[in-house]
């Protein structure tokens, strides 16, 4: 290993993360030409339905049954951060909030002390494909937090910050959330948010390296954990050493890394940054916790309350076709991408 490079290991499913980061998962699935009920025109038949994950013909249901996705399910003391990069996912609640997005926009929810959800993927195109990628990435929360209030919110496309560079070839930098040298600042994460903590410098950011291209991750602060995830193209220079299989590649923050795309085609990584909370960890399922005695507690308390009950008709609800991008919260306000509020 260089004096950059602390370690790799190679990407699996899902992708291995540190602390303060508990999971990170890419889907991809070239889901064909949609139905009337917004699920793939195609037979399920030989699908293991409601649990699969084998991704036959190049596309998986997942837990549903119609539509694809993940109908309801609980999570409490941690977060959940997902980017669309491209399809649509529609969101429902136990707090009653509601969402469509897609084709780069990202939902952040703190799960706190408890929520339950669904994320459900409508093929709204009827005479095309219907391809829907994503990165699902789980944000634990420290012990002071575990017990927050649930919340979401939307970071739309056009309010997420990016740049185009030019060094040896094209390059194309997504700053998610966080903060880099020369980027404007994203939305704010959620106020319980470990990330909304100044000096936990979490940051997640794409760079997307066109062929011959050149950028560099400017240097951080000592003590943070800083991943690369090296998932698309055929080989990656970081600083002076050269990977030719998609990994996870872990540098130290506190030194600037030189990316160079030595390939004639593209190149994708997904960065994950942050301050370790450093905290024991207890991890059963849908909710993750400091203890054992708090896990238990955590299956009772949604035994017991289901963590506000479920007000929709369906465990998997999806919205109208024609709905477009938008938000409903709790509290009933809603919102629009800026785009869309423009050419209303």
């Amino acid at each position: 290993m260089t004096d950059l490079i602390v370690s790799a290991r190679p990407l699996g499913f899902p992708w291995a993360t540190r602390d303060p980061f508990l999971f990170c998962v890419h889907h991809l699935d070239h889901y064909p030409e949609g139905n009337e009920k917004l699920g793939p025109n195609a037979s399920l038949a030989g699908r293991r339905i409601g649990m699969d994950f084998e991704g036959k013909d190049g596309w998986r249901m997942y837990h549903g049954d119609v539509i694809p996705g993940f109908p309801r399910h609980p999570h409490r003391g941690f977060e959940t951060v997902t980017i669309a990069r491209r399809g649509y996912i529609d969101h429902s609640d136990s707090l009653g909030a509601t969402a469509r997005f897609g084709h780069g926009d990202l939902q952040w929810m703190t799960a706190g002390e408890g929520v339950v959800h669904s994320e459900m993927f409508p093929l709204l195109d009827r005479d095309e494909p219907n391809t829907v990628e994503l990165f699902q990435i789980w944000l634990n929360l420290p012990s002071h937090s575990k017990l927050t209030d649930p919340f979401f919110t939307m970071f739309w496309k056009p309010q997420i910050p990016r740049r185009t560079f030019d060094d040896g070839g094209p390059a194309e930098v997504v700053l998610y959330t966080g903060h880099l040298e020369g980027f404007g600042d994203p939305p704010p994460p959620p106020p319980g948010s470990w990330a909304s903590v100044p000096d936990t410098d979490v940051c997640i950011a794409s760079v997307t390296l066109g062929p011959g291209a050149r950028w560099t991750v400017p240097a951080g602060r000592e003590g943070l954990h800083r991943t690369l995830y090296f998932f698309r193209g055929r080989a990656v220079v970081i600083g002076d050493a050269r990977a030719e299989d998609h990994a996870a590649i872990d540098v130290r923050p506190e030194l600037p890394a030189v990316l160079h795309n030595p390939s004639d085609d593209e190149v994708e990584i997904l960065m994950l940054q942050g301050k370790p909370i450093a905290e024991p960890v207890a991890h059963h399922g849908p909710f993750v916790m400091n203890s054992r005695a708090e896990l238990q507690q955590a299956f009772l308390d949604y035994q017991e309350t289901g963590f506000g009950g479920w007000p929709w008709d369906s465990d998997g609800p999806a919205h109208a076709r024609d709905a477009g991008r938008f938000a409903v919260h709790a509290d009933g306000r809603e919102e629009r991408p800026p785009e869309e509020e423009a050419a209303e």
